[in-house]
């Protein structure tokens, strides 16, 4: 077993990187990680995970947690922290990525897409094959998802349409997709598409409109987000918005520990 004490103490280094994402129970994070671990670990780095579920003041603890091992560097999944956290983060003088969101304010390092873009895109799919009562259903109504929401309202608009919008603050799975399908056909039995702020959504959808015997796309489109293999394994596969959650992790690590090395950061 290498004996890394001495290389620690003579660099006042850790080797260390801090990893912090909102769920372990999300495959989008799973392949985030595999992407970074895939860099951290060829150059020797040791990846240290904490997972804050989507709660704000238990981020903060968990930065400060992370912190207090001495990192080298931070990865944060998402762009929108508290003030404090902000604090932090900065107090703390060390290289910070953060991930899956592009735009506007960064701490540092961001490498990610545009969410409400990519939303955008995707309601105009929908518009040009002749929907036009859109539901879009969230999760945790967190920055993604309302950015992703504020796209689909944006597209809307332009034909002056409006969404219906559904997020019930809780964490996706596909049990909840098809609950949020039979609450809606209550109040807009109308609804001729919807967009879901992801697969597993996406997938309770396409479930329930399949036991109910309605037919996907004539009657209802469905669409998700991030290309999940969930979404794609089915005999009916549902339309996503494919993100390359695996590179982003990948790249946002190396331009980390370029930084850390002193070496010439990938385009």
């Amino acid at each position: 077993i290498p004996n890394r004490a001495p290389e620690i103490l003579l660099n006042a280094r850790s080797k260390t990187i801090g990893v912090l994402i909102p769920s372990f129970r999300n495959q989008i994070f799973a392949d985030v990680l595999a992407g970074i671990e895939s860099v951290t670990s060829a150059h020797q780095y040791q990846t240290l995970i904490a997972n804050y579920e989507y709660d704000p003041q238990r981020e903060e603890r968990e930065v400060l947690n992370l912190l207090s091992y001495n990192i080298d560097g931070l990865i944060l999944t998402g762009k929108q922290h508290s003030d404090r956290m902000v604090q932090y983060v900065r107090a703390s003088g060390i290289p910070v990525a953060e991930l899956m969101d592009y735009g506007g304010q960064q701490l540092d390092i961001q490498v990610g897409f545009d969410n409400e873009k990519a939303a955008w895109d995707m309601t105009h799919a929908f518009l040009e094959s002749g929907k036009r009562a859109i539901a879009f259903f969230g999760s945790m109504d967190d920055p993604r998802d309302l950015s992703r929401f504020r796209g689909t309202e944006l597209a809307l608009a332009e034909h002056g349409l409006k969404a219906y919008h559904m997020a019930p603050r809780t964490i996706s799975s596909v049990a909840l997709g098809r609950q949020m399908f039979l609450q809606m056909q209550q109040t807009r039995p109308d609804i001729d598409a919807i967009f879901c702020t992801n697969d597993d959504l996406a997938v309770g959808v396409l479930l329930e409109c399949q036991a109910q015997g309605k037919a996907v796309p004539q009657a209802i489109a469905i669409a998700g987000f991030h290309g999940l293999e969930i979404g794609r394994a089915r005999l009916q596969k549902i339309a996503s918005v494919i993100t390359p959650r695996y590179e982003i992790g990948k790249t946002a690590s190396e331009i980390l520990i370029a930084r850390l090395t002193g070496k010439d950061a990938p385009d």
